[in-house]
């Protein structure tokens, strides 16, 4: 079976009344309880009770309404869906994902009970699958959350996950990180690299809520779960919060924000290949594809041109490889695309490309990256 990567918003079907068209059961069901992993009974970190308490009261459900287009009898349709969120500031700013949102012409958030209150979109970004919403409430009312720093995360550290799987609201559940510098799809076709990998269960409904530390700090934004089923299986991903911060603070800014573009696919060259094929050199990120039109394109950079399995892998040779972007070192393309990322488009950028027995240096005008791929 292929494993497909999915939204955890949860979708409430079309129509007003009903859910799918068919009525709907609430089935209790009695699990094993799962030992509380040993990093929270540490000195330096707080319980699972003692985080929930503190951040429950700002996480809020989040409930998109949209207008559907259909080809039925009964013409346009209304259609719900719901997601979770987190409050970051005293001035109303919540921070959710773009898919929570994406198309809604309404959208409201509760905090807890039946309270429900009118949301504007302040921005979005399909490259990040974030969004920014903002209410009008009392400074006192809100309750902001922490924000750590994803950067010095680890694998095995003990993580928090409080969102509204299924309509549930303030649910917590708890695991750990599973693996860190993933990869996952943005709405728009893009990446979104330095990914956090938990096993605390995640499901629809928990998209835009936070995965939090043992400290009580927000480290990520659950946003995906990977599964066969739809179902949860142990495998989530979440936003790192470095990312967040810089996504969210231009949003509020400015409504929007404008992401570099270089405009190549690519692999990274690793001793396999090294040793397999003759490579102009032994690091660097390898250029599969240049994306035509693009800055890449317009630099004169090259991609590869015929293709070749190694271990099991594709990879399409050739083409240009890149070791360095303004004199320092790149090795691998999640650098590679954490270096372009910090750039603003518009930017000159100096590569220094590996061709065949030639090492060049190419400057590079950066441009915005396109709302799709």
């Amino acid at each position: 079976m292929v494993a497909a990567l999915l939204g955890a918003g949860l979708a409430l079907g079309i129509g007003a009344a009903v859910w799918d068209g068919k009525s709907t059961t609430v089935v209790e069901r009695i699990e094993t309880a799962r030992p509380v992993p040993a990093n929270f009974a540490v000195a330096h970190g707080k319980t699972i009770e003692q985080i929930y308490k503190a951040a429950a009261p700002g996480v809020v459900q989040v409930t998109s309404t949209s207008v559907v287009q259909s080809n039925s009898f009964f013409g346009p349709q209304v259609q719900q869906a719901l997601g979770s969120g987190f409050v970051v500031d005293k001035t109303g700013h919540i921070v959710t994902n773009y898919h929570v949102v994406q198309g809604a012409q309404k959208v409201e958030v509760n905090f807890s009970g039946s309270d429900r209150l009118k949301a504007r979109v302040v921005g979005s970004d399909p490259s990040t699958d974030l969004a920014v919403l903002q209410i009008d409430a009392k400074a006192r009312a809100l309750a902001p959350l922490p924000l750590g720093n994803s950067d010095g995360v680890r694998v095995g550290d003990s993580v928090v996950a409080i969102g509204n799987p299924f309509g549930l609201d303030r649910t917590a559940t708890a695991g750990i990180v599973s693996a860190v510098q993933r990869q996952i799809q943005a709405p728009n076709g893009f990446t979104i690299g330095k990914v956090i990998q938990t096993d605390a269960a995640i499901n629809h409904g928990n998209s835009g809520g936070p995965l939090l530390n043992a400290d009580g700090q927000v480290i990520g934004v659950n946003s995906q779960i990977q599964s066969e089923t739809g179902g949860n299986v142990g495998i989530g991903f979440a936003i790192p919060i470095d990312t967040v911060k810089q996504v969210a603070s231009q949003l509020i800014a400015h409504g929007r924000i404008e992401h570099a573009y270089l405009g190549v696919e690519m692999a990274n060259v690793d001793s396999t290949l090294t040793s397999t094929f003759r490579m102009p050199t032994g690091h660097g990120v390898l250029i599969e594809r240049v994306v035509p039109k693009s800055p890449a394109a317009r630099a004169g950079l090259r991609g590869g041109d015929h293709q070749v399995v190694v271990d099991g892998q594709s990879y399409t040779l050739g083409g240009d490889v890149i070791t360095k972007l303004d004199g320092k070192t790149i090795a691998s393309a999640d650098q590679l695309q954490a270096s372009i990322t910090s750039k603003k488009p518009g930017d000159n950028v100096t590569l220094e490309v590996h061709r065949d027995a030639k090492t060049l240096d190419v400057s590079v005008k950066l441009g915005r990256q396109p709302r799709t791929r």
